[in-house]
C-alpha cells in the first residue's frame, strides 16, 4: 500500500469520528435544555417518537439517514447549550453503537 493510500485511510478514519453519538442521557439533556419535545425531535429527524425515546434510553441507535440528521441536531444543540452537552461523572454509557431505531 502506498503512503497516499494510507493517508486516505487515516483521513477516512478521522472523518468517521464526527459520526459518534453522545451518551443517551446527554441526548435527553440537550433536548430538554432546548425545551423540545420528543415528538418535535422525531418530526424534525423523520422518525416516530418511540425511536427518540429508545435513543435517549440507549435501547437503540439511529441509522442513516436519520442518524446524520440526529447527530446534526445534537451538535447544534450542544453549541447553544454547552452545559447540557457535558457528560456527568460516573454516568454509564452504552457499550455498543449498533442497533436499530
Amino acid at each position: 500500500m502506498s503512503d497516499p493510500d494510507r493517508l486516505k485511510r487515516v483521513d477516512a478514519l478521522l472523518d468517521g469520528l464526527d459520526d459518534i453519538l453522545p451518551p443517551p442521557h446527554v441526548r435527553a439533556k440537550l433536548r430538554l435544555a432546548a425545551d423540545l419535545t420528543q415528538q418535535e425531535v422525531a418530526d424534525a429527524v423523520g422518525v416516530q417518537r418511540l425511536a427518540v425515546v429508545r435513543w435517549e434510553l440507549g435501547k437503540s441507535h439511529p441509522r442513516r439517514p436519520q442518524r446524520t440528521a440526529y447527530i446534526h441536531l445534537l451538535k447544534r444543540l450542544a453549541e447553544r447549550f454547552p452545559e447540557a452537552a457535558k457528560a456527568d461523572a460516573g454516568s454509564t454509557t452504552p457499550t455498543s453503537e449498533g442497533g436499530s431505531g
